[in-house]
């Protein structure tokens, strides 16, 4: 590993993490998943383009990595005993308004589609550009664009709706 290099990655792990986190839920599993990506950009470091930045790179590495542990988690049931689940798997957050709106967040990002939450991580939390996050997905700018504009939409739509009401149904009439 060059000094480069370190220099390079040294300063996007915290942001990796948070990403991780969001898209996994998991503190453990995101931890896993950086772990994982770390060692695949260093073991490929020279496959990337010397002349662009390698923060996009990093996230669609971490991107690309996250969707496969995705795929193959749905595909098979996830168990765990008692014994083996930390603490903080049960805790439960604070009573107060801001750990209810970080709660009622929480939910709502992960309504969402995972191509748009994707998308409105890495653009308004992680704060790429356009352009980058277009490289780290592997997307057109302009899917990105679109994209961005539905998740931005559907959370408020989230975010903003009443809770949900039974529906009322409608009076019935009798036809003879």
């Amino acid at each position: 590993m060059t000094i480069e290099m370190v220099r390079a990655i040294e300063p996007l792990i915290p942001a990796l993490r948070r990403y991780a986190r969001a898209l996994l839920a998991n503190r453990a599993d995101a931890d896993d998943l950086v772990q994982d990506c770390l060692e695949r950009a260093v073991s490929r470091w020279h496959q990337r383009r010397p002349d662009s930045e390698p923060r996009p790179w990093l996230f669609a590495i971490l991107h690309n990595l996250a969707m496969t542990r995705l795929r193959r988690a749905s595909s098979r049931p996830r168990s765990a005993s008692i014994d083996e689940t930390g603490e903080l798997e049960f805790a439960r957050p604070a009573t107060q308004e801001d750990a209810l709106r970080h709660a009622e967040l929480l939910r709502a990002l992960a309504q969402l589609p995972e191509d748009q939450r994707a998308v409105l991580l890495l653009v308004a939390v992680e704060e790429l550009s356009y352009a980058e996050a277009a490289t780290a997905l592997d997307i057109p700018i302009g899917t990105v664009m679109s994209r961005l504009s539905r998740a931005r939409a559907r959370l408020h739509t989230l975010l903003s709706a009443e809770p949900a009401r039974a529906p009322v149904s409608p009076p019935l009439r009798r036809v003879k």
